[in-house]
């Protein structure tokens, strides 16, 4: 059976444009990889038809939408593959869970399948498959751009991250709308103010903290905004909602103050920004 973890991900620093032709918003984001994870187990299961169980998960699942689109591109050399996803990122709340996961699975089905796809070609199915797929292929800090597909590695400085997820989860696709609602979104991204943050002290990255989405989230769930606040004073050296929501984080410096905030917040994760 084989293996691999699923990263969730914090948006530190999200820019929005207006929708393009196609209807999808250009994006220009700064990706942190956190040491929260899935588990995924993938194992040839020699007949009948590809499956994927994930408690807890209703509906159709991305993951079996990733193994799909790999034995399309190998004109079906490939064996049926059961996958097993354990859980331990919240779901719909902003930190790319299912995302990693359907990469996850990319991975998985090209080791079965010998390894004939490159991460190149990995990322192209990604990118098929939804615009946080691609850069977990290769999970870890990056700048992202354009509808996801463009993804640029960069450094960031160790923080501890306290995750706050929203007690029920938040749409996607009605975060977009109440944007376009508000007639949100840039005319012109700004991917050298993003690669600046990165590169600045911790404080300075944490204080610098921004959402293009957050808005429209807050709108929809104004009662997030208790969480903001209550993070920030339990002394965060920053607080934001990330990707489209309903998860808030803040970022420390210090394990300690982390784990006070937590206690004080209902459901409340700390982990780690991923030392790579």
């Amino acid at each position: 059976m084989l293996h691999e973890r699923a990263y969730a991900k914090l948006n530190l620093a999200l820019q929005v444009g207006r929708p393009r032709p196609d209807g999808l918003h250009p994006v220009c984001s700064l990706f942190a990889s956190i040491d929260l994870a899935d588990e995924v187990h993938g194992d040839p299961i020699g007949f009948g038809a590809d499956s994927v169980e994930c408690p807890g998960v209703d509906g159709p699942n991305l993951a079996l939408a990733a193994l799909a689109a790999v034995r399309d591109r190998l004109d079906g050399a490939l064996p049926p593959i059961g996958v097993r996803i354990g859980k331990r990122v919240p779901v719909a709340a902003g930190l790319g869970g299912g995302s990693a996961d359907a990469a996850a699975v990319l991975r998985i089905a090209n080791r079965v399948a010998g390894e004939p796809l490159d991460m190149a070609a990995l990322r192209e199915l990604a990118a098929r498959l939804g615009s946080d797929v691609p850069s977990q292929v290769e999970p870890r800090h990056a700048l992202v751009q354009g509808a996801g597909e463009l993804i640029e590695p960069i450094d960031l400085p160790p923080l501890i991250a306290v995750l706050a997820p929203g007690e029920n989860g938040l749409s996607t696709a009605a975060v977009y709308a109440e944007v376009d609602r508000r007639g949100g979104g840039r005319d012109r991204l700004d991917p050298a103010a993003l690669r600046g943050l990165a590169a600045a002290p911790a404080n300075e990255l944490a204080s610098g903290l921004h959402n293009d989405l957050e808005a429209a989230a807050l709108s929809l769930r104004p009662e997030l905004t208790h969480t903001l606040d209550a993070l920030r004073a339990a002394e965060a050296l920053g607080a934001a909602i990330t990707g489209s929501g309903p998860t808030c984080f803040g970022l420390f410096d210090d394990r300690g103050a982390a784990e006070a905030a937590a206690a004080s917040l209902p459901r409340a994760i700390v982990t780690e920004l991923r030392t790579l």
